[in-house]
């Protein structure tokens, strides 16, 4: 969930904090304990136990045990029991995910009841993002339906917000920020972020502030981030095995998982986490989950990637030679639909990350510095915030308020791969709701196939991006293939409208 600009300011304050906590804590740490098959010992919690470690959560169906422990030769210790293939520290590893289109043929099922939509809220016409991808005409069709549930993995939800709290649902929410499920408290989203991603999935058309992607689906929030604002192996875990086993359609995942920003199979320990989230991700995507995920936002080619000089972001930083071997987690993992960013003139947002074989779609995402149009002043996305939280609190000047309610509803404008994610993860449920119960390569398939396509830009629109070079080797930024595919924007913009009327 970092995001150009804004993530740095996220990333200063977070340093200190994350200093001051291994300073506390030194000693104890979540380890992902990976077995060689998809199943857990019976003895699980005895092998740990006599390792110095106690049990947080078990995953039986991905062979994953979450455990604690304190002792420095924990990792060593249970490994010594030759069913187990590789244990691991979270505190040290990240990832993202990467996208393969599973295309499948056949007629479509019928359709759950659906009802359609007004896009005409209050400050609908704030809204420049879902005109650009046709959303008021598909709600004309469908705005969703209620069979469908979206997950919204993030930072959490203020499912109080008069826009959110009329698609929430509660039983099927919780937080992973222990490694653990928990119940999900009242103002719980400290960062903002899963508010405002939660905004533009789903955003009630009730007349109140702005309208969702698909306003008439319900949302439940997966909050998997720590109280300084980390994503860590443990946490994604948690999420992608309660989206599945909670049979949820599509999920959003606006964030790369810390601390490392490409996670090396190479080496063995960060091996271990790869393999643990890519078995909690297979199995969510084998229930039936749609997933989504951010490219990220530092002007990256992520099919030819060189250096990472951010990670460990949890501070301080080194400089890392990478290749191919390396991956963002969830954008990289096969099956995940890979989101770049795009601005109000259809251009790829100048921060956007890119790639080919890594994006699938582009989405509206916002660009202040090179796409500020009439219909985007400031280039920015606008979607529910909660008051308070710090984005909100950092960003006073890009509020907006919709006072026709008591308290006032509050909204803010962002920008990001984050921001053009829930876009797609909108037009994935509208989908579902239109045509019933797809496998997640069929719905991919849709998503593609139904995008408007944008070519590569022409000389002169490539020297915009100048000033933007990777954040990561200051490569130029390039765009590689035809109209149909390329590294930028993937099979095209996605389009709702053509999506539930193909």
């Amino acid at each position: 969930m970092k995001k150009p600009v804004l993530r740095f300011c996220v990333a200063t304050a977070v340093l200190a904090i994350a200093a001051l906590a291994f300073a506390s804590s030194a000693f104890a740490q979540n380890y992902v304990i990976l077995y060689k098959q998809n199943a857990v010992a019976p003895d699980a919690g005895a092998t740990v136990k006599q390792a110095g470690g106690s049990v947080i959560a078990t995953y039986p169906q991905i062979g994953v045990v979450i455990a604690r422990s304190s002792s420095p030769s924990f990792g060593a210790s249970v490994l010594q029991d030759s069913r187990i293939d590789s244990a691991a520290s979270t505190r040290g590893f990240g990832v993202k995910l990467k996208d393969q289109t599973l295309a499948r043929s056949g007629p479509l099922p019928g359709g759950f009841p659906n009802s359609p939509a007004t896009d005409s809220d209050n400050l609908s016409g704030l809204q420049w993002d879902m005109g650009q991808i046709d959303t008021p005409e598909a709600h004309a069709i469908t705005g969703g339906s209620r069979s469908v549930l979206v997950g919204d993995i993030d930072s959490g939800m203020d499912f109080t917000h008069p826009d959110l709290a009329p698609n929430y649902d509660a039983a099927n929410s919780t937080d992973c920020s222990s490694g653990a499920p928990a119940t999900l408290p009242p103002a719980n989203d400290l960062l903002g972020h899963g508010t405002h991603t939660a905004g533009t999935i789903a955003a009630a058309s009730n007349g109140v502030g702005i309208v969702g992607v698909a306003p008439n689906v319900r949302i439940a929030a997966i909050k998997a981030i720590s109280p300084d604002f980390f994503l860590f192996p443990e946490m994604i875990v948690c999420a992608f095995m309660w989206a599945g086993t909670h049979h949820m359609d599509v999920t959003n995942n606006s964030y790369f998982a810390d601390p490392w920003l490409f996670n090396c199979r190479n080496d063995p320990e960060q091996r271990a986490i790869w393999n643990a989230e890519r078995r909690a991700i297979k199995f969510a995507m084998s229930q039936g989950v749609v997933v989504v995920a951010a490219a990220g936002n530092f002007a990256d080619d992520l099919a030819h990637p060189t250096q990472d000089i951010i990670s460990p972001d949890t501070g301080p930083g080194e400089v890392r030679r990478i290749r191919n071997n390396c991956a963002v987690i969830p954008v990289e993992i096969p099956g995940v639909i890979g989101v770049s960013a795009t601005g109000s003139l259809r251009l790829k947002s100048s921060y956007s990350n890119y790639g080919s074989g890594v994006i699938q779609v582009a989405a509206p995402g916002g660009d202040i510095a090179l796409q500020t149009t009439a219909a985007a002043p400031n280039g920015l996305v606008l979607s529910t915030i909660q008051p308070g939280s710090f984005y909100e609190t950092i960003l006073p000047g890009f509020r907006v308020f919709d006072c026709s309610v008591s308290p006032c509803a509050e909204y803010l404008y962002l920008q990001g791969t984050s921001m053009a994610t829930p876009h797609v993860t909108g037009v994935a449920a509208l989908i579902e709701s239109r045509y019933g119960p797809l496998s997640p390569g069929r719905v991919t398939s849709m998503i593609t196939q139904t995008a408007d396509s944008i070519a590569c830009p022409d000389p002169a629109t490539l020297a915009l991006y100048a000033p933007f070079p990777s954040f990561s080797n200051g490569a130029p930024q390039t765009c590689a293939g035809g109209a149909g595919y390329n590294s930028w924007y993937g099979h095209g913009e996605v389009n709702a409208l053509s999506a539930v009327t193909r």
